[in-house]
């Protein structure tokens, strides 16, 4: 499984960016696709995960209404929108293959991820 994601960058605070995931060795439809981060000097954390054919999904409390997660199938491709951006969303933001049956336990293949720099 490859997982490489794009679309970092830095922001000031209040701004938007939009983060990309192209997957392969997959069969993508099939999957949970999900979101974290890691931030420096903390563990890796869950953001968003989307259902296999996109129809819901589900976020942590500290970005529910601010960032939307979403999908392409046909492109083998997980997006994360993220809106009204703070300097706590700092972190490197990987995607990831979820595991059946659960929202928030990836399978352990981590591309490089994308920084995510907010400034204040």
């Amino acid at each position: 499984v490859q997982l490489q994601a794009s679309g970092g960058g830095l922001v000031q605070a209040g701004g938007s960016l939009r983060l990309s995931c192209a997957a392969s060795g997959l069969t993508f439809s099939m999957y949970r696709m999900g979101w974290f981060r890691q931030a420096p000097g903390k563990e890796r954390e869950f953001v968003a995960t989307v259902s296999a054919s996109g129809n819901s999904a589900n976020y942590a409390d500290s970005v529910k209404d601010r960032f939307t997660i979403s999908r392409d199938n046909a492109k083998n491709t997980v997006y994360l929108q993220m809106n009204s951006l703070k300097p706590e969303d700092t972190a490197v933001y990987y995607c990831a293959q979820v595991r059946p049956g659960t929202w928030t336990n990836p399978y352990d293949y981590w591309g490089q991820g994308t920084q995510v720099t907010v400034s204040s």
